[in-house]
């Protein structure tokens, strides 16, 4: 998944905290430069302003760190997909159930993949 840069830097420009150098953001992990793309092509479409992101992100970082999370940066990405799972139930995409499966089954089929090898969900991983 490519990342376009003009749309990555107008989203470290609206939401305050994104990881980043000065080429623009920063993942430590492939699965967080997804989830960033997937919250740029969602925005794109028009599914949320990025006030609304900003104020969903604090919103879920607000609650992690009442649960105990320390936010030292490490688990930014966590929250992000957490506000992305949130807003996709809340404006109707998807519903909770439907993402709890979809969860359901990715560790699924991670846990049956050889290490170093990409993971593809199966109908098998619904079961």
């Amino acid at each position: 998944m490519t990342i376009d840069p003009a749309a990555a830097r107008r989203a470290t420009d609206a939401v305050p905290g994104i990881p980043r150098d000065g080429q623009g953001p920063v993942f430590r992990e492939p699965w967080e430069a997804q989830a960033f793309s997937m919250a740029l092509a969602l925005h794109q479409r028009g599914v949320f302003t990025w006030p609304e992101w900003a104020a969903t992100l604090a919103d879920e970082i607000k609650r992690a760190q009442a649960a105990g999370d320390p936010d030292t940066g490490e688990t930014y990405y966590r929250h992000w997909l957490a506000t992305l799972e949130r807003l996709v139930a809340e404006k109707g995409i998807a519903s909770h159930d439907t993402l709890a499966r979809y969860r359901d089954a990715w560790d699924h089929a991670a846990d049956r993949t050889p290490h170093g090898k990409p993971i593809e969900l199966s109908p098998d991983d619904f079961v």
